[in-house]
């Protein structure tokens, strides 16, 4: 019982900073998930959340959504994430916990190194980095640092930088969600956690719609930064232990 209640706890604060930071809840919530469950079943509990999660930014932020960009990122996000989500199964996840501690370790730095990265604004790069961001959170089970880079590049306000975000990330996650469920990777006794998960996501969100008004977004961004930094170090320290 006592790691179900930190569990959910943790789950809420990611839905918290990951609304706030605009990277999207996974980028904290599969690695910190990962202490309380093996890999595959972190990914089918992330896309559930993630569903949830998005349809409470797309209520609370529905006015702010550039539909242009849902066309260029979200279209080789969903048909990338279906691919990434398959190759999933076929996989052995052995390293996939360093790889992920790695990936955000390499996410935090890049951007306290430059803080000012900019891709160009082009339509190639919007269909490319939406492909990757789709490809990865089907594979590893968080994109939203490529999607964010991507989304960085067209200079949104951060209400409709969120707005974008979760629409696009909605058809992503409805399409993995399906494949973790039909490959198995939320055993029975685990779908007790489903109406915990919804509330907290929106709960979460709510909460971090309130911050996103009354926090320096700068200031929150070098948090968050240094939150994702610290994940990173901490799992693929425990991914590393486990193989000496």
């Amino acid at each position: 019982m006592a790691n179900a209640f930190f569990f959910l706890l943790l789950a809420l604060l990611s839905e918290i900073v990951g609304t706030v930071g605009g990277f999207g809840s996974s980028v904290f919530f599969v690695p910190l998930a990962g202490f309380f469950f093996d890999f595959k079943t972190v990914l089918g509990l992330t896309g559930l959340l993630h569903v949830f999660s998005n349809i409470a930014k797309l209520v609370l932020f529905r006015q702010h959504i550039q539909w242009s960009l849902i066309w260029k990122i979200g279209v080789p996000s969903v048909l990338l994430v279906i691919a990434g989500a398959w190759l999933s199964s076929q996989v052995q996840f052995e390293y996939a916990e360093l790889l992920l501690g790695l990936f955000c370790i390499f996410f935090a730095c890049l951007f306290m190194w430059k803080p000012d990265l900019r891709l160009k604004a082009t339509n190639g790069n919007a269909i490319t980095g939406g492909g990757i961001a789709g490809f990865l959170a089907g594979f590893i089970g968080t994109g939203g640092a490529i999607r964010a880079i991507t989304l960085t590049s067209f200079a949104l306000e951060k209400n409709i930088f969120i707005a974008t975000s979760a629409a696009i990330d909605f058809g992503v996650d409805i399409s993995r969600s399906v494949i973790y469920v039909n490959q198995g990777y939320v055993k029975g006794d685990l779908w007790w956690y489903l109406p915990g998960l919804i509330i907290i996501a929106f709960i979460g969100s709510y909460i971090g719609k309130k911050l996103l008004n009354s926090v320096s977004q700068e200031w929150f961004r070098k948090i968050v930064l240094i939150f994702i930094l610290l994940t990173g170090v901490l799992m693929a320290g425990k991914s590393m232990l486990k193989m000496f």
